[in-house]
């Protein structure tokens, strides 16, 4: 959802994925969005270039770029994202995930 320059997520995550890959391409290969949020439920991890952050339920975060997201399953949160950086990096999530499906991508 779009909210005045902001995309507002509502995520949930069934089961624990590395999306390392798909974020090929940006600088350091990682994230390079400005995340604010709330962890609702379980534990959202991210690995940044000195390590890994956990949040847990009840837990606000700010994330700065240089970050892979690591939800872990059984987890929801909400995320503010500034739209712009969010729309640039969704178009390299976006190449990297039909790269992905024709197989030029692991």
């Amino acid at each position: 959802v779009d909210a005045g320059g902001m995309t507002v997520e509502f995520g949930r995550c069934e089961k624990a994925v590395d999306p390392t890959p798909l974020f090929r391409g940006l600088p350091d290969d990682m994230c390079q969005c400005r995340h604010y949020g709330y962890v609702v439920t379980g534990t959202y991890r991210f690995r940044g270039r000195d390590g890994v952050s956990a949040f847990t339920a009840g837990e606000a975060f700010l994330v700065t770029p240089g970050h892979i997201p690591l939800p872990e399953a059984g987890s929801e949160w909400v995320m503010f994202t500034p739209t712009v950086d969010q729309m640039r990096t969704d178009s390299v999530i976006a190449a990297n995930l039909a790269a992905q499906q024709k197989g030029n991508l692991q």
